[in-house]
């Protein structure tokens, strides 16, 4: 087979994943791919740009895009989030409405079936967290939903522990259009290394700091260098919005940054397979979320 004959076979093309925050869109986007291109908390609107998954079944290239999750917007940075999940889904080949199926259909799962009623593209359910679930209730609440919506079809997945998401794989390899790939076939992400690092060290701040303060810092990268011996130096930004924030980051005698880098270090080296070399700084930048640079920086529209 000639490459062009090749190209002529090959499918590729773009699957958004919308839902509401937390309903496990970038725990999915992990399991698709097989690896961590996506950071994931308990926390709410974890993920603030688009993250692009690379798939790669067969002849079919499929690039899943986890969207921010789909609230209320309160701020300049909440519409932004939102604005980009729905121009997700207005991109997108085909779109699939994530859904946490024990919180069932809450005011923003009704929201997005409003909003996806003028989506022309294709469209599927994923119930996700099945186990945490009955299965008269998920029956119940499939029925439900694609009575409020029409679904080609419906996934009932865990995607934690792998349940259903090679069928939902599959589907999406089958339903992307004839094209060539966007990506070489070893391509997981179309994160660079320093995003991908900046968005490790972001879950951490997440998952070690609470109340406000992770709505109200980014990580910035200011240097990604490889040495000589093949480890990775590595230096980032926090940019908080309040020095009372860059105190409780830092923590007494440095010990909570600390704590953060050699969490961000061990994960890092785990995924780049090198040494890294990691250093954090902590700046107060009191409206970094009213800076347009920014918002390019993340993907984001800044005039919404």
């Amino acid at each position: 087979m000639t490459d062009q004959q090749a190209a002529e076979q090959s499918r590729c093309g773009f699957v958004a994943l919308m839902g509401a925050p937390n309903a496990g869109k970038s725990t999915l986007l992990n399991a698709l791919v097989g690896t961590k291109v996506s950071i994931v908390t308990h926390k709410a609107q974890t993920t603030r740009n688009q993250i692009r998954g690379v798939v790669t079944e067969g002849q079919s290239q499929v690039i899943f895009v986890d969207t921010p999750g789909v609230f209320a917007p309160k701020r300049r940075l909440d519409r932004a989030m939102v604005q980009s999940a729905w121009s997700g889904a207005g991109d997108a080949d085909l779109v699939a409405l994530i859904v946490d199926a024990p919180r069932g259909v809450t005011a923003e799962v009704e929201s997005l079936c409003e909003g996806l009623e003028s989506v022309s593209q294709p469209k599927v359910l994923v119930l996700n967290k099945i186990d945490q679930i009955k299965r008269e209730q998920l029956l119940a609440l499939s029925e439900e939903l694609n009575a409020r919506l029409k679904f080609d079809r419906t996934f009932m997945i865990s995607a934690l522990d792998g349940d259903g998401v090679a069928d939902f794989v599959e589907w999406a390899a089958n339903g992307v259009p004839p094209g060539p790939w966007h990506f070489p076939e070893d391509q997981i992400t179309d994160l660079t290394l320093a995003l991908t690092a900046a968005e490790v060290t972001r879950e951490k701040l997440f998952l070690r700091v609470h109340d406000e303060i992770p709505y109200n810092l980014t990580v910035e990268p200011e240097l990604f260098e490889v040495k000589k011996d093949g480890s990775y130096r590595i230096q980032q930004v926090i940019v908080v919005t309040r020095d009372t924030h860059k105190k409780i980051i830092l923590g007494k005698g440095g010990q909570t940054i600390k704590a953060i880098g050699a969490e961000a270090r061990k994960e890092l080296q785990q995924m780049f397979e090198t040494d890294v070399h990691l250093f954090l700084f902590v700046k107060v930048r009191e409206k970094w979320a009213e800076d347009r640079e920014r918002y390019t920086d993340m993907g984001l529209e800044f005039d919404v």
